[in-house]
Parts: structure tokens; C-alpha cells; sequence
């Protein structure tokens, strides 16, 4: 019974958090007028506790129903409409902002179909290797971060899907909780409903983070190679798809840390291999 509270009330404060919801939050504007407290003060006093936690539980339900109908009515839009911005980018640009600096931003949205396959692939086996056989979640890939980071005793593998990580960068903090991650399953199991896989890995691609103000594949290929992204080889693509997990270390195409050589070499061996159902799209 205390989740479904805790879990409307995380919406509330997702929403409050959002630069993205300001219309939702006018409503709490307007409850904090005096001439709004002065109608409520003699109500309150006629209210039990029970009642009042009742109504406050009804209003917490209504702020996190509009939270949620506006990222819907914005995944909707969609299907025919590129994002002009990401939760991601303007956080990113936030926090540039409030230290003084000055916030780049390299971007240039290209069509699917101008994408290199190879980079596609190489994402596709890098980030969510059965992203055609689930419905936004990956539950084999959750179980198995999940049994991972207990046998570390630590975070060091996530078990986000394709969509979700989209889901998250699109409309919501980076905050690491268990309702926002709900909330985040929720939202990608929503886009996998409206816009479909494809549409889906093109977003993707278009606006996940590459480095220090470097959004989407097009942006990634020019800054480290100097060419467009469907010109990408296997090993460009390979290189771009190891670097996603931590894109702000300040990569180099011709030094590797330990670390990404070990995902290139990761990737590369598994580009040798179908991708389960990759054929169907």
C-alpha cells in the first residue's frame, strides 16, 4: 500500500525537477497564492487526517497522470517529428552554465538509412544484443546485471535496454533510484508501442551523447574521423560503440585505455555473428 503513494509522489517530483513540464508545475504556483490559502484555511480545519491524506493521494494521482500524459503526447509526436532536445542536453548545458563555461553542442540529425549498418550493428551488439526480441525491457539483460553487480558488490554493469536508455535521455533525470527506473521501463515499453524499432534506433542515434558536446552519430563520425556517418568502417563503428557507456573520458581514435580495448575487442568478435532477428528490420 505505501508504494503506490511513494510511486505517485516520485512522479510529482520528477515533474517538479523537469524543465520540460513547467505547465505542470503552474499548478503548484497557483495553490500557494494567499487568496488561495486564505479559501483553504477554514476547509483544512473541517478535514480528519484520513480525508486529508485521501485528497492529497487524489492530487498527487492527478499531478502525476498530466506528469505522464506529457511525455506520452510528446513520444506521439514522435513518430513524425524530430526531438529539437534531450533532458540530457539541457542538463549538460545547465550545469556548463552554472560553472562559468560556455556550452557547445555538435549535432547534425541524419535518416536511418544514412546511417552506416556497421555502426548499427555495432551499437546493436555494444549496448542491447536482443534489442528485436523484447518490448522495451530486457529482462535477460536486467537478470544478468543484476547477478553481475551482486557478485562484485558493486554497480558495474547496467541492465538498461536501447529504449530505455533513450527513455531516460529524452524525458527523465539521471537520477539511480527504483521508481525512476520503473518509471523509465514504463515510458519504454510506451515508445516501443508508438514508434517501433526502427524509428526507435534512429532517435537513438541521433541524439546519444559521443563525448563533450558531441550529440548523434553524424557529429561522432566528423569529430573523430572526419568523414559522415554512413562512410563509417566496422572498426570506426566498433571504436564508436565501445566509447558509449562513458562518451565524457575524452577519447582518442588512436589511444585506447585498457578498458575500451576491451570492449573493442569485445564488439569486434561478436560483429563476426548475426544479430537475432536483425534481418526482420
Amino acid at each position: 500500500m505505501i508504494f503506490v503513494p511513494c510511486f505517485l509522489l516520485f512522479l510529482v517530483i520528477e515533474a517538479l525537477s523537469s524543465r520540460l513540464t513547467l505547465n505542470s508545475c503552474r499548478i503548484i504556483t497557483v495553490m500557494t497564492k494567499p487568496e488561495i490559502k486564505r479559501w483553504l484555511r477554514p476547509k483544512m480545519k473541517d478535514l480528519s487526517w484520513r480525508k486529508l491524506l485521501r485528497r492529497l493521494l487524489l492530487i498527487l494521482a492527478a499531478l502525476a497522470i498530466l506528469y505522464h500524459a506529457s511525455i506520452l503526447y510528446r513520444i506521439i509526436r514522435l513518430r513524425h517529428s524530430n526531438p529539437s532536445t534531450t533532458n540530457l542536453i539541457e542538463l549538460r548545458t545547465e550545469s556548463i552554465l552554472a560553472s562559468g563555461g560556455k556550452p557547445k553542442r555538435g549535432q547534425k540529425w541524419i535518416p536511418y538509412q544514412s546511417i552506416s549498418p556497421h555502426l548499427v550493428r555495432a551499437v546493436l551488439i555494444g549496448e542491447d544484443i536482443r534489442f528485436f526480441r523484447h518490448s522495451g525491457i530486457d529482462w535477460i539483460g536486467v537478470r544478468l546485471a543484476l547477478e553481475k553487480n551482486w557478485e562484485e558488490k558493486r554497480f558495474v554493469r547496467g541492465g538498461s535496454s536501447i529504449t530505455q536508455q533513450l527513455a531516460k535521455n529524452l524525458f527523465l533525470s539521471p537520477a539511480r533510484n527504483p521508481l525512476r527506473k520503473l518509471h523509465e521501463m514504463l515510458i519504454a515499453w510506451e515508445m516501443e508501442q508508438i514508434l517501433g524499432k526502427r524509428r526507435i534506433l534512429e532517435i537513438y542515434l541521433n541524439v546519444i551523447e559521443w563525448g563533450d558536446g558531441i550529440y548523434g552519430a553524424e557529429a561522432a563520425a566528423h569529430h573523430y574521423f572526419g568523414i559522415s556517418a554512413s562512410s563509417l568502417d566496422p572498426d570506426q563503428a566498433v571504436f564508436l560503440s565501445a566509447i558509449i557507456p562513458a562518451p565524457l573520458k575524452g577519447y582518442s581514435a588512436n589511444h585506447y585505455t585498457s578498458y575500451i580495448r576491451t570492449r573493442i575487442n569485445m564488439i569486434g568478435e561478436r560483429m563476426k555473428y548475426r544479430i537475432p532477428e536483425e534481418d526482420r528490420y
